[in-house]
Formats: structure tokens, C-alpha cells, sequence
């Protein structure tokens, strides 16, 4: 029931997201289900993300509720983490998350900060990424 609900509460956001996903796969782009988002690679919003966003340049990946959009299946793969906590941040704040995630870029920059990397949302995102990230002790063979 908590389920359906947060898919609820992120629903209006989502739609968004599968209006990209549907031209995303009109224009030769893929679409799967994992873990229950949809994800959307390449295709003409996978060029939008390559040509970036006014505060962050270009991204690998975006997320609009249960859709996140990447510009290729790897990158989708590389960024699950991160973008697997801004699908959380779309389930806490719904549709008040396309307000509160520009205020906190802008309050960031009035702090003298990033307006992308400092904005406390991408922190969280890069945080929940961070933790996710296997410790570099455990990547590495004995004797490399």
C-alpha cells in the first residue's frame, strides 16, 4: 500500500518522464524496467543531455519521478545509485521537488556555492551514490 502510494505522490512527474521515454524511443532510444523505474537510453534526450543543462553542463542521467533518462545504457548502469536517490527524493517531495531542487541550486549560490554541486539535493543523490561504491579496499586484487 506504501508502495502505490509514493508511486502516487510521484505520478505527476513521472507522466513527465514517460512523455520523454516515448520520444526517447520514437527516436531510436530503449526503454527497460529495473527495480521498478523506468530507464530510458539514448535517443534525442540522450543529445540534450550531452549538450547540458545551464548549472551542471552535461549529465550522464536525469530523473522525472519513476523515470530516470541516460544518455546510454552504461551510463544508466553507472549512475543507478545516484539517480536511485533522487527517484527517493520524487517519492518524499513529489511534485514540489521541481521547486525545492532550483530554490536550494539558487540558495547554494547564494551561499557562495555551486548551484549544482552544492545543491542539497545532489549532495544526497552523491552521498547515497558514495555509499553504494564498494571501498576501495575490497576493489583491488591482492598484489596490484
Amino acid at each position: 500500500m506504501l508502495r502505490a502510494l509514493l508511486y502516487l505522490w510521484a505520478l505527476p512527474v513521472t507522466l513527465l518522464g514517460v512523455l520523454v521515454a516515448l520520444v526517447s524511443r520514437g527516436s531510436g532510444g530503449t526503454l527497460r524496467r529495473v527495480e521498478g523505474v523506468l530507464e530510458v537510453a539514448g535517443g534525442w534526450p540522450a543529445w540534450v543531455l550531452r549538450r547540458g543543462f545551464p548549472f551542471s553542463g552535461a549529465v550522464a542521467a536525469i530523473t522525472l519521478g519513476h523515470v530516470v533518462v541516460g544518455v546510454s545504457l552504461n551510463a544508466l548502469t553507472a549512475t543507478r545509485a545516484h539517480e536511485r536517490a533522487h527517484v527517493r527524493q520524487f517519492e518524499r517531495w513529489g511534485v514540489l521537488l521541481l521547486v525545492l531542487y532550483p530554490l536550494a541550486g539558487l540558495l547554494a549560490w547564494v551561499r557562495g556555492g555551486n548551484p549544482y554541486r552544492d545543491n542539497l539535493f545532489e549532495r544526497e543523490a552523491r552521498a547515497a551514490e558514495s555509499a553504494a561504491r564498494p571501498s576501495s579496499c575490497m576493489t583491488h586484487s591482492p598484489g596490484r
